[in-house]
C-alpha cells in the first residue's frame, strides 16, 4: 500500500497502481513505484477514473521493466505511443533515421522534377550507406557528428568543396522538414559548417581550333552533338545530355527549355553548325532524348558524364592547366572542362560584338521566373548574334 501525499477524495486499488483524486482538483492522479522502487505520484490530466488507470498501469509497467532491466527503448516508445493513442486517437510515429529519409523521398515523388528527385535519392542512399548500421536507429540518434562525418568523408575521397556543400544543402531539407513537424528537436545538419572551397576558379574558354580539335574526335557519336550544344548555345553539360526533342523546333530554328541547374528559361536561336548536324539526326518528338547514349547519366563518379567528356578532352589532345588542391592527396582540377564550352560560347558572343544583355540572356543569366521571351525585334538581333559566331562543325 502507497503512503499518499495528499488526502484523496476517492481512490481505486490495483496489484501495480492506484489513482486517486483530490480535493479541487479535476484530474485523477497516480500512484506507483519508479524504476528505482521509489513511491511517486503524478497527475495524469486525466478526468476520467478509466483512462488515468490505464495510463497508471502504463507508467507502472514500464517501471517495473526499469527495475528487472528489461526496459528497452522498444518499449518505452511502445509505452509512449499507446498512451497517445488513449488521448488523442493515433499513435505516434517513431522513425529510424532510414525509415525517415525514405518518407521524406516518398513525399517528394510528385513534387520535384525527376533530376531533382534524382539528386535526392543519391544523395539520401549515401548517406545512409555512410551510416552503415547506425541507419537503422531512431531519428532523434542523428548527430551533427554523422553529418559532419559524413561530408568529411566525401571530401576524402575527392569531392570539390562545392560539391560536398551542395550536399549538405540536400540532407539539411529532410532534417529540417523533421525538425517543423517535431519528429525531431534540432536539426543535426544546422551544426555543420560550409567548407571552404580552395578551387581555383578560373575556367578557360576552349579557343576555335580546341573545339575543332573535340567535334573532330567525337564525330559520329553523342559527344558531338553535346558539345555543339555547349559551344553554340551555350547550355551546361546536363542541360545538353538531358535535352528532348521537344525543346528543339528545327522550322522556327529555335531550342525552348527551362535549365536544370537554375530553372530559368531560355530560348536560343540554333546556330547554323548545330542546325546542321541536328538535320543529319534521325527525329524524334516529345519526351524523345536528342542524345539517348549521355541522357539520364550521372554528372559525376567514373563512368560520369564529367569523366566521360575528359576522355574525349584527352583523345582530342585538349589538355587544360592543372592545380592540385586541398591538402595530402588532394584533387586534381584542370581549367578546361565541359564548362569551357559555355565559355566559348559566351566569348565568342563578347567577340563578335553582342552586347552584354543580349549574351545575358542567351546563356541563360536570366530571372528564374520568367523566359527570356523576346520582341519580333529582339528576336531578330539575337539570331543576328548567333549567326556572327564562328562557323565550325566536325565536318569540314
Amino acid at each position: 500500500m502507497f503512503e499518499l501525499l495528499f488526502e484523496p477524495m476517492s481512490i481505486k486499488l490495483t496489484r501495480r497502481a492506484s489513482v486517486f483524486r483530490i480535493p479541487r482538483s479535476q484530474f485523477w492522479f497516480a500512484a506507483y513505484r519508479d524504476a528505482k522502487g521509489r513511491r511517486v505520484q503524478r497527475t495524469t490530466k486525466c478526468v476520467d477514473e478509466g483512462e488515468a488507470m490505464r495510463k497508471a498501469l502504463k507508467w507502472a509497467e514500464a517501471a517495473e521493466s526499469g527495475r528487472s532491466g528489461l526496459l528497452t527503448e522498444a518499449a518505452c516508445r511502445k509505452v509512449l505511443s499507446e498512451l497517445h493513442e488513449q488521448a488523442n486517437g493515433s499513435q505516434i510515429s517513431f522513425y529510424t533515421i532510414q525509415g525517415w529519409f525514405d518518407e521524406w523521398l516518398k513525399n517528394r515523388e510528385g513534387t520535384a522534377q525527376d533530376r531533382t528527385l534524382e539528386r535526392y535519392t543519391g544523395t539520401s542512399n549515401d548517406f545512409l550507406k555512410y551510416l552503415g548500421e547506425r541507419a537503422k536507429l531512431p531519428l532523434v540518434a542523428l548527430t551533427a557528428a554523422d553529418v559532419r562525418g559524413f561530408r568529411d568523408d566525401m571530401k576524402t575521397t575527392g569531392h570539390s568543396p562545392a560539391t560536398c556543400n551542395q550536399v549538405m544543402k540536400i540532407l539539411s531539407a529532410p532534417l529540417e522538414q523533421g525538425r517543423k513537424l517535431g519528429v525531431i528537436p534540432v536539426n543535426p545538419a544546422h551544426g555543420v559548417t560550409p567548407l571552404k572551397d580552395e578551387r581555383i576558379a578560373k575556367r578557360d574558354a576552349f579557343t576555335i581550333d580546341q573545339i575543332q580539335a573535340l567535334l573532330n574526335t567525337a564525330k559520329g557519336t553523342d559527344w558531338e552533338g553535346c558539345i555543339l550544344l555547349g559551344a553554340f548555345a551555350g547550355l551546361r553539360l546536363k542541360d545538353a545530355a538531358n535535352i528532348t526533342w521537344g525543346a528543339v523546333n528545327l522550322e522556327s530554328g529555335m531550342i525552348v527549355m527551362e535549365t536544370a541547374k537554375r530553372g530559368v528559361g531560355v530560348n536560343i536561336p540554333v546556330h547554323p553548325a548545330l542546325m546542321q548536324w541536328l538535320k543529319g539526326r534521325e527525329q524524334g518528338i516529345g519526351r524523345a532524348p536528342l542524345l539517348p547514349a549521355l541522357a539520364g547519366k550521372s554528372g559525376s563518379g567514373k563512368s560520369g558524364l564529367s569523366m566521360s567528356f575528359k576522355r574525349v578532352m584527352v583523345r582530342a589532345g585538349v589538355i587544360g592547366e592543372i592545380s592540385r588542391t586541398g591538402k595530402g592527396a588532394g584533387r586534381t582540377t584542370s581549367t578546361l572542362s565541359f564548362h569551357s564550352t559555355r565559355h566559348f560560347f559566351v566569348s565568342a558572343l563578347s567577340s563578335a560584338g553582342v552586347p552584354a544583355d543580349v549574351r545575358q540572356r542567351l546563356a541563360g543569366h536570366t530571372d528564374a521566373r520568367t523566359h527570356a521571351v523576346y520582341a519580333a525585334h529582339e528576336l531578330e538581333s539575337v539570331r543576328d548574334a548567333i549567326q556572327k559566331m564562328p562557323m565550325i562543325s566536325s565536318h569540314t
